[in-house]
């Protein structure tokens, strides 16, 4: 069985890594070494991961954002293999048991991903992410049982349209990660920035799937995640900057184009809905003509007006919409 180290970063998270660090010390197959990368944080992480001492290891890095961590924890990580969890999300005790499971099936797997759940306010909500996915994005998928299967060829071009690979429900084969450059750190700290080496691991096939959800990714006051505007933009960021860095996209260059134009049209659509019109101005102004027209122009015309009448104009018109929909 290949061994598991398993890397946690985290940044003042010292109130949720408790039950983090209790989900990931109960596997039914425990880590080989678990490794938490506090990055530069000030809060009693320290005195947290002390107290799971010596099952818990605590390294210390200047504050550099989570791909930094994770590339510090990749680097110290002994294990064959390394999985990732974020300092607020939960895993199912079956979480590393399946993962191993699947690199017994398929030795020469390079990374695998599995299903996840979202956790608000103590609740699992209905529906997991693999459910989301697109009419099509699955095809292809070669099942080894019920629960486990296989992409054979690389699936880069379908992360472009969904992603459901997150950090937190990824493990990969070290050698592999650390030979493609660990998590790409070129990005910039952009909320999203991980997308830019999720797309890196697509290119490289076989890929493992765990179709059952295995991860509780958990959403709060304190994480970007939940903001879908701020998610949209930055994985508009983050794939206009992966295009012009990497030269095996250019056959996708169309396809990425379209996703971050639609990308930025969404977040939009929930900064007009939030009323926040200097976000509408600044964003109206990255789209291409094509995405300009219509209702978003008509928005962009009310963000441009004086206040009050502008949250005025706002307000009917999003209760006008509201109306439409019924």
């Amino acid at each position: 069985m290949r061994r598991v180290s398993v890397v946690i970063p985290t940044y003042n998270r010292a109130a949720l890594l408790a039950a983090t660090l209790q989900a990931v010390l109960a596997q039914s197959n425990p880590a080989a070494e678990v490794i938490v990368v506090d990055d530069g944080g000030s809060d009693e992480t320290p005195e947290v991961v002390a107290r799971h001492a010596p099952r818990v290891f605590y390294h210390r890095i200047a504050n550099g954002g989570d791909l930094a961590a994770r590339n510090a924890g990749l680097a110290l990580a002994r294990g064959e293999l390394v999985a990732f969890c974020d300092s607020d999300d939960l895993w199912q005790p079956e979480m590393l048991a399946t993962m191993q499971a699947l690199w017994r099936a398929e030795p020469g797997l390079r990374a695998a991903f599995a299903n996840f759940r979202i956790l608000r306010e103590g609740q699992l909500q209905p529906g997991d992410k693999f459910a989301d996915a697109p009419p099509g994005w699955w095809d292809g998928l070669r099942a080894l049982d019920a629960e486990l299967a296989v992409f054979d060829a690389p699936i880069v071009a379908r992360l472009v349209h969904f992603q459901p690979c997150f950090p937190s429900a990824l493990v990969a084969e070290a050698g592999f990660l650390r030979g493609i450059g660990g998590w790409d750190e070129s990005v910039g700290r952009p909320v999203s920035g991980d997308l830019a080496t999720i797309l890196r691991i697509g290119e490289h096939a076989p890929i493992g799937v765990a179709r059952r959800p295995l991860v509780a990714i958990r959403k709060h006051g304190a994480n970007f995640s939940g903001d879908v505007q701020k998610m949209n933009l930055g994985d508009a960021q983050v794939l206009e900057h992966v295009l012009a860095q990497r030269p095996s996209l250019a056959p996708l260059r169309a396809e990425i184009t379209a996703s971050i134009a639609a990308r930025r049209a969404a977040a939009l659509d929930t900064a007009f809905a939030r009323q926040d019109f200097a976000s509408v101005r600044a964003i109206y102004a990255l789209l291409p003509p094509a995405r300009r027209g219509g209702l978003r122009r008509v928005k962009h015309g009310v963000a441009a007006l004086p206040q009050p009448l502008g949250r005025l104009a706002g307000a009917a018109l999003l209760r006008l919409g509201s109306l439409r929909a019924r």
